[in-house]
């Protein structure tokens, strides 16, 4: 939504389904009621769209990816998507609620951001939200900084994501005129898919058109390699990688 990132639809259906798998938690945070118009933005390839509209709630998915969005019409023909940017998005009518699962994080400009989605509610709607809190996935982050410096690569400086905390995030909302009503910062150990090879996914889905611009593909799997080794002995146990993930929940009134 609104970053440089480049998705592979299938890459992330296959091997990142951990992504909608965890977002379970925030629809039923949201508990959509029938009837309700509700907004979900960053929606990727249209899972949690989908199982929110079983509710009878009506249903727009919004992603800043054309091809996330295609991925998403394809397999659910029967929902609404469209390509937007949550920086700066409108509506035809304003609805009940915007939701958002594992999207946020990847637009700095939360300023934008959090104005679109106050314009986008009606009077009494709620924002329901899930993304990387302070701290998500440091461990990876720390040692993909640490790799690339020995290339001489300022690797922070091509970080895509926002992780705030709960203080900071909130007091956004708040300028904007949102209530607060439920925040919570929490560890969230997250299994990566395919075993052995989970980080590897991770890193080619999540991260490659960001940090790793400019190698090629032997390169990119030596450097995977060693970022790997770097993160193994804390990420890494019974045969599988768990990404050190720390999660912002947050609800708020307009």
């Amino acid at each position: 939504m609104g970053s440089s990132h480049v998705w592979k639809p299938t890459l992330y259906d296959e091997k990142l389904g951990f992504v909608s798998k965890y977002g379970k938690g925030v629809v039923e945070l949201l508990n959509a009621q029938q009837g309700e118009q509700i907004l979900d933005l960053g929606c990727g390839t249209g899972d949690l769209s989908h199982e929110i509209a079983q509710s009878g709630a009506y249903v727009l998915g919004m992603d800043y990816s054309a091809q996330m969005i295609e991925q998403a019409s394809n397999k659910y023909p029967e929902n609404d998507f469209r390509v937007g940017n949550a920086e700066q998005f409108t509506l035809d009518q304003p609805v009940d609620s915007v939701f958002s699962n594992a999207a946020l994080h990847w637009v700095k400009n939360a300023s934008s951001v959090v104005a679109s989605i106050w314009n986008a509610l009606k009077p009494g709607g709620r924002f329901v939200a899930e993304f990387g809190g302070q701290g998500n996935c440091d461990t990876i982050v720390k040692s993909i900084y640490g790799v690339l410096g020995e290339y001489g690569v300022d690797a922070e400086g091509l970080n895509p994501w926002y992780f705030p905390s709960i203080g900071e995030y909130s007091s956004l909302l708040e300028q904007q005129g949102f209530r607060v009503t439920y925040a919570v910062h929490f560890d969230r150990p997250t299994l990566l898919q395919d075993g052995e090879n989970g980080l590897l996914h991770w890193l080619s889905g999540l991260a490659a058109d960001e940090f790793f611009q400019g190698f090629n593909a032997t390169e990119k799997a030596f450097i995977f390699d060693k970022i790997s080794h770097a993160c193994r002995t804390s990420l890494f146990r019974d045969g599988a990688w768990y990404a050190d993930y720390k999660r912002l929940r947050i609800v708020a009134i307009k």
